[in-house]
């Protein structure tokens, strides 16, 4: 039987002990912007660099830096800056400062796409590439951890369906699809 379908997502705001509870024997790994090395490369906000944005001649720094920026807001539209950010800080761009979110362009110059489109058609995408290009190193190390014992992937969100626009959805989530359907297919 294969392993992977050990691989769990669970909150990093749970408690260590809790989660050696909930998960006995299983790796926990923390694949959030507050990782450590190599781990935190599996945040959005890692800026890998030359990230095609999708629809679009461009590239970012970030998966966050493409989602932030091409975010629309009521009194405001895309935020080029957004794309070019490294610090893996600043790139979030609120409702609180903007007004209400009214979608994200389907490229810097498109069409305004629904949020749960927009997840399907940019995030996604942008996610997946990084997945591919820049962390198979990364990935192969997760499968061994996931066959030999099992893994708990930290984030802070825990939404897996992305369908479900009522919570953030989880990139652990992405990265255990992608796990699941690639490496071990």
């Amino acid at each position: 039987m294969n392993n992977l379908t050990k691989i769990h997502i669970a909150s990093k705001r749970k408690k260590l002990q809790t989660l050696e509870r909930e998960f006995p024997g299983c790796q926990i790994i923390d694949v959030t912007s507050k990782a450590e090395m190599p781990w935190v490369k599996f945040s959005p906000f890692y800026p890998h660099g030359d990230i095609p944005i999708p629809f679009s001649t461009r590239t970012a720094a970030s998966v966050e830096g493409i989602w932030q920026g091409l975010k629309v807001f009521k009194t405001t539209d895309v935020d080029m800056k957004c794309f070019s950010i490294t610090t893996m800080k600043g790139i979030k761009r609120t409702v609180r400062r903007f007004g209400k979110v009214l979608g994200h362009r389907r490229g810097v110059d498109g069409e305004l796409l629904p949020y749960i489109e927009a997840r399907k058609e940019i995030y996604l995408p942008a996610y997946n590439w990084v997945l591919e290009n820049k962390l198979q190193r990364e990935l192969i190390q997760l499968t061994e951890i996931a066959n030999k014992q099992g893994l708990v992937l930290l984030d802070y969100e825990t939404n897996t369906d992305i369908n479900n626009p009522s919570k953030p959805l989880s990139h652990a989530s992405l990265i255990r699809q992608y796990l699941e359907c690639n490496i071990c297919s």
